[in-house]
């Protein structure tokens, strides 16, 4: 069996951590036997890295090792990619086609995001777990296949299942043996390292002199929580080892480059784009919210002029409310002229029987609005349902469905 520095010079592993060493302890137990593991931690610790230590340390290390991102494949077809199909299963399904755990038979499957699995692909993966059978979309006949399972997720589990988004009874079956990966806040003593590791291969990579960090830098280094943890600090010393020209780095210099900072960025971190298309939506809809209100405040001035017929008393009663739609130079361009209405009786209450209801003829219901961005959108994307989708914010199966609901 490795020591423990060896694993970390074959797959690139940094740090001297206590929680980390521990993991990558667990990981050589279990590697020679065939039980399931979950790996856990936030997102960017680097938990790819545990599954293909379990992988190449076992004695399925000549098969097959397939890693798959159960959140970046559609809820449609993720059946179809883990287990397969059959000629004619669905529109589409033009051949049959194997699945990963068909052709990972005898290796490894690396699930990743393996919380963001739909419950229904959750009961026929836990049949897998349970009896190694599976059955291919559009199929009635079981298969066996003899994988090794290896999952891992940013999720909270218990949360997860508390909120009926995932099976508990697989969750028992994934996490027999459950590695946490500790963030890289928890590993204060190899930020710096880490930071050093990755300047040096960038320089290398851009052939320039490798930058430094001066003291005080050090210190905002390992200030600095970190919340994208290692794939941050990666991405945060390329930016640095690019754009500055002095390869020392002072801690005033740094801090620009870290979010939430008042100075100037270097890079925009997480901005929206301009032509978002819910930004644009929100403000459609506040315009016409505030266009509402504003009718409403009239009809009300209105109103008292037509009960009153006192223009000064009516101004003093009101002034706020004048103010609030008329701006200053408006009132002062132009004279407020109230017309003497005959009052037919002295009760408040009664009719005109010469004021004429005047209705909007612009339509605020929300399912108007709402066809209305969605042919929007699809015509700005050519009608690919998939781009329009994820522009709208919505999955694809539910724009589908809306398409297919209002005959768009």
């Amino acid at each position: 069996m490795e020591n423990l520095q060896a694993i970390k010079q074959r797959f690139g592993i940094i740090g001297n951590d206590v929680q980390l060493n521990r993991a990558l302890e667990k990981a050589v137990r279990v590697a020679p036997t065939d039980i399931s593991v979950l790996v856990t931690g936030e997102s960017g610790v680097g938990k790819e890295n545990i599954p293909k230590i379990i992988h190449s340390l076992s004695h399925r290390k000549h098969a097959k090792y397939i890693a798959v991102n159960c959140g970046a494949i559609p809820e449609g077809t993720i059946d179809s990619e883990l287990f397969g199909h059959e000629k004619g299963s669905f529109t589409g399904a033009t051949q049959d086609r194997k699945g990963y755990f068909e052709v990972a038979d005898g290796g490894t499957i690396f699930l990743d995001e393996v919380g963001e699995l739909p419950l229904t692909t959750q009961v026929r993966l836990l049949r897998v777990l349970e009896n190694g059978e599976f059955i291919k979309v559009g199929s009635s006949k079981p298969q066996k296949t003899d994988v090794r399972i290896v999952a891992a997720t940013n999720v909270n589990m218990q949360q997860a299942i508390e909120k009926e988004r995932f099976r508990e009874d697989l969750y028992y079956r994934l996490s027999t043996v459950e590695i946490h990966l500790p963030a890289l806040r928890e590993r204060n003593e190899d930020i710096h390292l880490l930071f050093r590791k990755f300047a040096a291969d960038f320089a290398q990579k851009y052939r320039m002199p490798s930058i430094r960090l001066d003291e005080n830098a050090v210190d905002v280094l390992l200030n600095f929580r970190f919340p994208g943890n290692i794939r941050q600090l990666k991405n945060l010393a390329e930016q640095i080892s690019v754009i500055e020209e002095s390869r020392t780095i002072t801690g005033s210099k740094l801090q620009q480059y870290l979010p939430n900072n008042k100075g100037n960025f270097p890079a925009v971190i997480g901005s929206k784009k301009e032509n978002d298309f819910s930004t644009e939506r929100d403000i459609m809809y506040k315009i016409l919210f505030d266009m509402r209100n504003d009718i409403n405040d009239l009809k009300k001035l209105t109103l008292d002029l037509m009960k009153n017929g006192n223009l000064e008393e009516v101004q003093e009663e009101n002034h706020q409310l004048i103010e609030k739609i008329y701006s200053d130079k408006e009132l002062r361009e132009h004279d407020i002229e109230v017309l003497n209405i005959p009052q037919k009786s002295s009760s408040a209450e009664k009719d005109y029987d010469f004021i004429e209801t005047i209705e909007e003829d612009e339509s605020l219901s929300l399912q108007d609005k709402e066809i209305e961005m969605i042919k929007k959108s699809l015509e700005k994307n050519n009608n690919k349902r998939k781009l329009a989708a994820k522009e709208l914010g919505i999955s694809e199966r539910t724009l589908y469905r809306k398409i297919k609901q209002y005959d768009l």
